[in-house]
């Protein structure tokens, strides 16, 4: 029997940044490689976090940052797919960008209907999509080396309302929906990345959502 094939796209916190070291975990500790130990040989995981990834934004002082422009290639190259997991809006809280989270949460309404509409008109149905709402930025960020590129008081507020807003877009597309805030945190570190622990907690939570489809 083929594997069950799982695409996780993210951001640095899919990518598996370690806060303290700032280099990237084993795979011991990053929540895609944890949550396919624990659904076990049945499944294939594919890592596609990229540090710095936004939803739909180009951010020339990072790169080619634009996860909107790189969806529908990451799609055609991994296909075929059983499970896509979508967490992302973080790096759409920083200070440059100014969005309130009704503006990035219009962002990931485009990214779901472009994936949807891949799912629809390419893989006729064939895989369930998991939209994450990520774990919240912290106050530690305000005196890490975070802090000026995210801005403090506005990204902490507007990171916290995500949740609400990506709920209500998994229920018009009827997407399965994770609120990662419930279950894990940033670290005081830098107050916006996951540590060893919060990886593997969030790896084990989306794998019970996994197996609940």
């Amino acid at each position: 029997m083929a594997k069950k094939r799982i695409l996780c796209f993210g951001d640095s916190l899919t990518w598996g940044f370690d806060p303290e070291t700032r280099q990237r975990f084993d795979e011991s500790a990053r929540w895609p490689r944890v949550m396919g130990e624990l659904l076990g040989d049945g499944y294939e995981i594919i890592e596609e976090g990229q540090n710095g990834r936004t939803i739909a934004t180009d951010d020339p002082a990072e790169g080619e940052k634009n996860g909107l422009k790189y969806i529908g290639p990451c799609l055609e190259s991994h296909t075929p797919l059983d499970f896509v997991i979508v967490m992302l809006g973080s790096n759409d809280c920083k200070r440059k960008f100014s969005y309130s989270a009704m503006d990035i949460a219009g962002e990931m309404q485009i990214l779901i209907e472009k994936i949807k509409a891949y799912n629809e008109f390419r893989c006729q149905n064939r895989f369930k999509i998991i939209l994450v709402s990520p774990p919240h930025i912290s106050e530690a960020i305000k005196d890490s080396w975070l802090g000026d590129s995210f801005g403090y008081e506005n990204a902490r507020k507007v990171s916290m309302e995500l949740s609400d807003w990506y709920k209500q877009l998994a229920g018009m597309y009827g997407t399965a929906f994770v609120d990662a805030a419930e279950y894990v945190k940033a670290s005081d570190a830098d107050g916006c990345h996951m540590d060893a622990a919060n990886q593997r907690e969030l790896g084990k939570v989306i794998a019970e959502t996994l197996k609940s489809l």
